[in-house]
């Protein structure tokens, strides 16, 4: 079984909306995060959707999935602090249900561009190398930095890569890690860090710059001019 993890459970404070969480901003009347639900919804190789929402978002989310049809959506698990708080409450929820091999695609609820064919390259990965960090190359120089803001390396650009999401492993992997965080005590910043922390072999495939996650009202303008686009490519042929 394929399952697809969303976490969404954030309040989106960078986004500066005192009215709504960033997930649940609207674009043509529809929030970002069914724009994210939808693509798995459609993807002919995800079997349920387990999504992590803010709690006192839940009667809400649940509405708007009644109101735009979907029907993978099989658990709604509160969220937590923080994304890896979240993502461990959603690993939690499917515990009884999920098998070892079941794969896990941990996606970000606003994160709307990801692709159907991105989707099915996480899971042909994962069947290969048992997991799959979804990656973009980086298109600026990067620089490590010390405590005192001095540069100490400069690496070479086509070796580094922006980790991104889909994030996608075996249950069993993914599940045991997040236990051995939480007996340590450990919050990482996503599952690619701490699967690596871990000691867990990471596999990645490319993605396009246009997957992004939405954090900031800029990043919202950038998501409605690349949405308006595919749409126009899709009526004009351009």
């Amino acid at each position: 079984m394929n399952t697809a993890l969303i976490f969404a459970g954030g309040t989106g404070q960078r986004m500066n909306s005192k009215a709504k969480p960033k997930q649940f901003l609207e674009l043509h009347g529809k929030p970002i995060i069914i724009y994210t639900i939808e693509i798995f919804e459609r993807h002919p190789e995800i079997d349920n959707i387990v999504v992590v929402c803010l709690k006192s978002w839940i009667d809400e989310f649940k509405t708007l999935l009644a109101k735009n049809y979907i029907n993978k959506v099989t658990c709604i698990v509160p969220g937590g602090d923080t994304g890896h708080e979240s993502i461990y409450n959603g690993l939690k929820a499917i515990r009884s249900t999920a098998r070892e091999d079941d794969i896990i695609l941990i996606h970000d609820g606003v994160r709307p561009l990801v692709s159907e064919e991105l989707i099915s390259e996480n899971i042909q990965k994962v069947k290969e190398f048992r997991s799959c960090i979804t990656v973009s190359k980086q298109a600026e120089t990067v620089v490590e930095v010390n405590d005192y803001e001095k540069i100490v390396d400069v690496p070479d650009r086509d070796i580094v890569r922006i980790a991104k999401a889909p994030q996608s492993f075996y249950y069993n992997d993914i599940w045991k890690a997040y236990q051995m965080a939480k007996e340590e005590h450990i919050l990482t910043i996503d599952s690619a860090q701490l699967m690596n922390r871990y000691g867990y072999e990471l596999h990645t495939v490319n993605c396009s710059p246009y997957n992004i996650k939405i954090t900031s009202p800029s990043d919202f303008y950038v998501f409605r001019a690349i949405y308006e686009a595919i749409e126009n490519s899709q009526i004009f042929g351009i």
